[in-house]
């Protein structure tokens, strides 16, 4: 057992370990919207919910900074940085940036991420809206201005506290207007080659009114590959696939999508995982294998999943199509998928390579099969690992690789694959 999972077990008290045994997969089959059965989890020990602390407030997504330190960073969408030290939140904030951070709509604190180097540089992104008023021109001639404007920032840890962020070392490093206040994207994630991934949504509204997720002068639909390294804001890497190409703005590494809320790499493999949040019908998984040069198109709105958006133009030719896809099963709120990540917690575990994803509406957490790249119309197995009473907000890893899940409640779990009998001697050692 990785020690800082362990860790958990000592810190918490005697209710959090009776949680564990309340919060359990419920045994129940998932259903496409024609009926048809995707799978389902029979055996109650494959995957628990421990919590691990409920003082976050509004908590959006995890992280570790990568220094050895084993602490938890945790995004608060109103505008703070919180850590958890030891299985302990610490009172005082990481970073507070709450008076610049809008919250209307979709907007706020949305992602951070550590530079690779941070235990050098002490360097670390945000992705946040701006709540100042408008930041950054619209991009495109028709495109509105009714939306709360996209940051990315970097900023410095504090010299002297480790525990403390500089929240005047902030430079921007790219700000991106947006027309609505929905489908911001949010995710910040680098990359197994150094670079910084960011993704970035349609723009809002509904259907994509403008098309931005295809109009290559744009940045809005995409997911970004930038080099941040040793910048003063940011340069393209030299093999990002549309440099040269006309009218394409040179940091896009892939197009079409329409809500990329959360995305991540395998930390095994390098491959990576977008979860696109769906119009009205579908939600999918999108799937790029490490070995990809980028300039995937996944089709948003062209496509909404695996079905046509609008039949009448629906030219499905070199799109890249997910890897898998559920239907909504109720007409209100009948899906937003939540990415997730490649369970590598325990190598021993039924999960482990597996991909785990949760839906906000539907109040799920799955787990998907990788089995390499498919054809059209030939998807992953994919199967329900538990119904939760939160709506899933977001999953993040530690640095040992321990999976968390973030719940409306406030709550964040650890996600543990295994019998809980397995760890009676670790609960029995905690202190009275």
């Amino acid at each position: 057992m990785p020690s800082r999972i362990r860790s958990i077990f000592l810190a918490g008290t005697f209710a959090g370990v009776l949680a564990l045994f309340m919060i359990r997969p419920s045994i129940v089959h998932a259903q496409t919207g024609d009926g048809a059965t995707r799978g389902t989890v029979v055996d109650p020990a494959v995957a628990h919910l421990i919590p691990v602390t409920g003082e976050a407030v509004n908590p959006v997504f995890l992280t570790h900074a990568g220094d050895g330190s084993g602490r938890i960073f945790v995004v608060e969408r109103g505008g703070r940085i919180r850590i958890i030290e030891d299985g302990q939140m610490l009172p005082a904030p990481f970073l507070d940036i709450s008076r610049k951070v809008a919250t209307g709509g979709e907007c706020g604190m949305l992602s951070l991420a550590f530079a690779p180097d941070y235990a050098a540089s002490g360097e670390f992104y945000v992705y946040y809206s701006y709540g100042l008023g408008d930041l950054v021109a619209p991009a495109l001639p028709d495109e509105p201005n009714g939306g709360c404007d996209t940051v990315v920032a970097r900023f410095s840890v504090d010299g002297d506290d480790a525990n403390r962020a500089d929240a005047e070392s902030e430079e921007i490093v790219l700000a991106v207007n947006q027309p609505y206040l929905n489908h911001n994207g949010g995710q910040l994630q680098f990359g197994p080659d150094g670079y910084l991934y960011i993704g970035l949504g349609d723009g809002g509204s509904g259907g994509d009114p403008h098309n931005l997720a295809h109009n290559p002068a744009g940045l809005l639909g995409k997911l970004l590959r930038i080099d941040v390294a040793g910048q003063a804001t940011y340069a393209v890497p030299a093999d990002n696939p549309f440099i040269g190409a006309p009218g394409y703005r040179p940091e896009i590494w892939a197009v079409g999508l329409r809500n990329p809320w959360r995305f991540s790499f395998d930390r095994q493999t390098g491959d990576l995982y977008i979860g696109d949040v769906g119009q009205g019908l579908v939600e999918e998984i999108d799937f790029q294998p490490a070995a990809s040069r980028g300039g995937e198109d996944y089709g948003w709105r062209t496509m909404e999943g695996d079905q046509c958006y609008n039949a009448e133009t629906c030219d499905q030719t070199g799109l890249t199509a997910p890897v898998f896809t559920y239907d909504h099963a109720q007409p209100n709120c009948g899906g937003s998928v939540t990415g997730g990540y490649v369970y590598r917690t325990d190598e021993a575990s039924p999960l482990s390579g597996r991909y785990i994803f949760g839906d906000y509406c539907l109040r799920q957490i799955w787990a998907l099969t990788p089995s390499g790249q498919p054809a059209a119309a030939q998807e992953w197995p994919g199967e329900l690992l538990m119904d939760v009473p939160f709506s899933v907000m977001s999953f993040g890893e530690d640095e040992a690789g321990a999976l968390y899940v973030l719940g409306s409640d406030n709550t964040i779990y650890l996600i543990m694959s295994m019998s809980v009998q397995r760890y009676l001697p670790l609960i029995r050692q905690q202190p009275q």
